[in-house]
């Protein structure tokens, strides 16, 4: 989870508790790497592919792909991240955190694009992730790939790339870390 979630996070700060180790590093290490595969086969390649990933938690993740296809294939994507907490439908819900740049240093006028965050839970950031990317230009196709899929969607988002899925109840929450995933909830 992103540290700004945390300190954003009803009832407005608090302190994560891990009750459970989802994964490790190497399942992590093990996820990502499947994952790069999986892009470098939907996408036959990686002709006008880059990757973007979702300040906070996703760049780390989309960073570990990015790494993952150039040793596979010996070719540097180009990589972006993303601060969408202008686009974001819940201002005023929450605190609004911009603290994060946002940095695509390639058009993305008619590439594909794989966004990548580190958890889906409704599908919001993703929606605003979208909004977002269209100021920058108009890709040719948005995949999305995320290291866990808890559901709880409320809109209609679907990953193409998934490291794990995880079903959660909705008070628990999910932190991914380079250590590995945790399951916990927020206390003050």
């Amino acid at each position: 989870m992103a540290e700004r979630e945390r300190r954003g996070s009803p009832p407005y700060g608090g302190n994560f508790v891990a009750h459970s180790r989802i994964m490790d590093h190497n399942d992590l290490y093990r996820a990502i790497r499947r994952m790069a595969h999986e892009i470098l086969e939907r996408n036959h390649g990686l002709e006008s592919l880059s990757i973007v990933g979702l300040q906070t938690g996703g760049v780390p993740i989309a960073q570990a792909i990015a790494d993952e296809i150039a040793d596979i294939e010996g070719t540097v994507l180009p990589v972006g991240t993303l601060d969408v907490a202008f686009y974001r439908d819940d201002i005023g819900l929450r605190p609004v955190l911009p603290e994060e740049v946002t940095n695509i240093p390639f058009e993305i006028d008619g590439r594909t694009i794989v966004l990548v965050d580190d958890v889906l839970f409704t599908g919001r950031t993703i929606r605003a992730a979208l909004d977002a990317l269209g100021d920058y230009g108009r890709p040719r196709a948005v995949q999305l790939a995320v290291m866990i899929d808890r559901g709880h969607r409320e809109l209609p988002i679907r990953p193409d790339y998934v490291g794990k899925n995880l079903p959660t109840r909705r008070d628990e929450l999910v932190n991914v870390h380079a250590e590995g995933v945790d399951l916990g909830e927020m206390v003050k």
